[in-house]
């Protein structure tokens, strides 16, 4: 059969599945909606800025939906920082799958970092949201801690892959570490991945000379 002259109406199941999955696609279980909402919010106006009311309103879900998935406001916190953690680790694993030498999976780290500056933020990029969340948390606040074991595992995956490379892989991954820190802070401020960019460089030409 000639399916380039198959009659119009066939097209019509293939069209109804196409709306049903956009409607499946709007109709996303609460807590997804919520964890999205919080992403949106606390990112662009920060953690202590943002309150229950904004989320639920952006989820479009009602209240009680919200204290059916998260306990407390800090559950959602806590549930919107392992988001951004498991964010960038999935951003890490694209970069290393394409990494074909020691040098380049060192560097995957860095291009991790300049991809995750390229997401769609409402407001623009305004620095690493952990680090900005765990700015504004108190002392003892677990989701500091879950920041800390982010910031730890980053530094990890920078030694063991400069295991083999270099003597010293534990000072050369901290050295690498406070670069891709500080270049973070610097990008922030100016809204674009410039300073990773450049960090990226200076470790190239560590790891290279």
């Amino acid at each position: 059969m000639n399916t380039a002259f198959a009659p119009a109406a066939s097209a019509a199941p293939a069209a109804s599945a196409a709306s049903a999955a956009s409607a499946g696609t709007k109709r996303k279980p609460a807590r997804d909606r919520l964890l999205r909402a919080a992403s949106e919010e606390f990112y662009a106006s920060g953690v202590t800025g943002t309150g229950i009311d904004t989320i639920i309103a952006t989820a479009g879900v009602a209240k009680k939906s919200l204290y059916n998935n998260f306990d407390s406001k800090d559950a959602l916190v806590a549930a919107y920082l392992e988001e951004r953690h498991r964010e960038w680790l999935a951003l890490f694993e694209a970069r290393l799958a394409k990494a074909s030498t020691p040098t380049e999976r060192v560097l995957a780290v860095f291009d991790a970092y300049a991809d995750h500056v390229h997401f769609d933020y409402r407001d623009g990029w305004r620095g690493c949201g952990l680090l900005n969340a765990a700015a504004e948390l108190p002392v003892g606040h677990p989701g500091r801690a879950a920041v800390r074991a982010h910031k730890d595992e980053v530094e990890g995956l920078l030694r063991e892959h400069l295991t083999g490379i270099t003597e010293t892989p534990d000072a050369l991954a901290a050295h690498l570490s406070l670069l891709l820190e500080g270049s973070m802070a610097k990008s922030g401020l100016e809204g674009t991945d410039a300073w990773v960019q450049t960090a990226r460089g200076l470790a190239e030409a560590l790891l290279r000379g």
